[in-house]
């Protein structure tokens, strides 16, 4: 039994790495894709998981789930049901790449890194953190409105990213993402429950704001995934639906990135003081498009 976190490299053969620089070619945005992300803070429809990643992170996530794992210490958070309402179940946590090598090695996913990296203008990406959320079916739990650069304010500057990745088809039914186009230009509003009321965030927000909230649903296919900006409010609704909806969170930011406190960064994580670049085991650098293989 091993903590994952030691190991900044992939360590099975669930994600082919490519051989040269050309390998990685098959894996790029267009021009188009870039400029849409720009302006509406967000990108989804990439896929980045064939069905055999898909079985297989899946069963990772049966196994981790159970709080009785022996390396469940290793969490940096766990919530059986974040919401608190045995009739709302929101599944969430923090740390599991440290635990399960599908979802250590997923990180490692070249169609990831490669969109991660040109999405925060072409820089060497570094991971932040790892996130599970999981609704079951019939009595699934809401994702509150908010901006993940809320909750993540102990590090600077903000050149974050988060990629969204469905195990189970996402639908409007069973609780999909929901996006604010354009919302990432607002600045950065205060934070509310991430399992609460719905609408907590709406007294945050201007009047002009408000009358800008424009949510666009975002169903995904399994094994595909939606990138956003650290600033773009964003939610889910309760799943009543007869199916789960299963998902993963890679959050990334630039390398480059600083500790904004003295306070442990991720629970379990040692402190690395205030003013001093994020790096180390827990925040390996996955990334550098500057040496790619030749």
């Amino acid at each position: 039994m091993r903590d994952l976190a030691d190991f900044p490299h992939p360590l099975t053969e669930l994600f082919p790495q490519p051989k040269s620089a050309s390998d990685w070619d098959q894996y790029r945005l267009s021009r188009d894709q870039i400029d849409f992300f720009h302006e509406n803070g967000y990108l989804a429809n990439i896929k980045l998981l064939d069905e055999k990643q898909i079985e297989v992170l899946k069963k990772a996530l049966d196994e981790v789930m159970d709080p009785k794992h022996p390396l469940h210490h290793l969490f940096h958070e766990f919530h059986s049901n974040e919401s608190g309402d045995p009739n709302k179940v929101l599944f969430h946590s923090l740390g599991h790449w440290r635990i399960a090598e599908a979802f250590h090695d997923v990180i490692w996913n070249p169609a990831f890194r490669m969109v991660a990296s040109q999405l925060l203008g072409d820089r060497p990406v570094r991971f932040w953190h790892d996130q599970l959320f999981c609704k079951p079916a019939h009595h699934g739990g809401n994702v509150a409105w908010h901006q993940d650069y809320s909750y993540w304010t102990r590090t600077i500057e903000m050149q974050h990213l988060t990629c969204w990745c469905g195990l189970d088809d996402a639908t409007e039914e069973n609780g999909c993402l929901q996006y604010v186009p354009g919302s990432h230009r607002w600045g950065l509003l205060e934070k509310p429950a991430l399992a609460g009321e719905m609408d907590g965030l709406m007294a945050m927000m201007t009047d002009e704001q408000k009358a800008n909230f424009k949510p666009v649903a975002i169903p995904l296919k399994a094994g595909h995934a939606a990138f956003h900006h650290p600033l773009l409010v964003h939610g889910s609704f309760a799943n009543f639906s007869p199916r789960s909806r299963k998902a993963f969170v890679l959050n990334v930011f630039a390398d480059g990135t600083v500790s904004d406190t003295n306070e442990p960064l991720l629970e379990g994580v040692p402190v690395i003081p205030k003013g001093e670049k994020m790096g180390g085991k827990f925040f390996p650098l996955i990334f550098d498009p500057q040496k790619l293989e030749d």
